[in-house]
């Protein structure tokens, strides 16, 4: 069951920016620090994106998603929180939930009071490729952190996040 083809932009939230983020030269920092959190969030989010789906067939953005209705209480959201928690726009999680939807791994709700309001439900097949999919993403988390790590340019900001 593939939610998304695999390798799009929209999978990642990114695009590719490879080791040279173009703005080194801006003098400050901060700017270099940032520079370098930036960067490091795109390759771990490539990683994330393409062992997500070549291994369950959901994309990344999904697997989040289904991810924090699994954690919701009675497994539901509004849809702008749903948005909020995964740093989406109201239009992307509308067509992201529209694919959950379409592929039976969410269902959408009327809020009981207040007529205006949808909340997102996982499904009880949503939470089974939730919890098959969660391992792969701690795993392959780990290893881009740790090959991260072992890059000199890396290794401060993974020590860092590693506390």
């Amino acid at each position: 069951m593939s939610v998304r083809a695999a390798g799009s932009q929209a999978d990642t939230g990114t695009a590719d920016t490879g080791a040279d983020t173009g703005t080194a030269d801006s003098g400050t920092a901060d700017t270099a620090l940032w520079d370098g959190v930036v960067t490091l969030h795109a390759r771990v989010e490539q990683q994330l994106a393409k062992a997500m789906q070549r291994r369950h067939g959901v994309g990344l953005s999904e697997f989040r998603a289904l991810c924090r209705l699994s954690r919701a209480d009675d497994g539901e959201l509004r849809m702008q929180e749903l948005a909020d928690l995964i740093g989406l726009n109201q239009s992307s999680v509308s067509r992201l939930v529209a694919r959950l939807e379409a592929a039976g791994l969410t269902r959408r709700a009327m809020c009981p009071n207040d007529r205006r309001g949808v909340y997102t439900v996982i499904t009880e097949e949503g939470r089974a490729v939730h919890r098959k999919a969660a391992p792969t993403y701690d795993e392959t988390l780990t290893e881009a952190l740790d090959e991260a790590a072992a890059d000199p340019a890396f290794a401060p900001l993974v020590a860092a996040f590693r506390g």
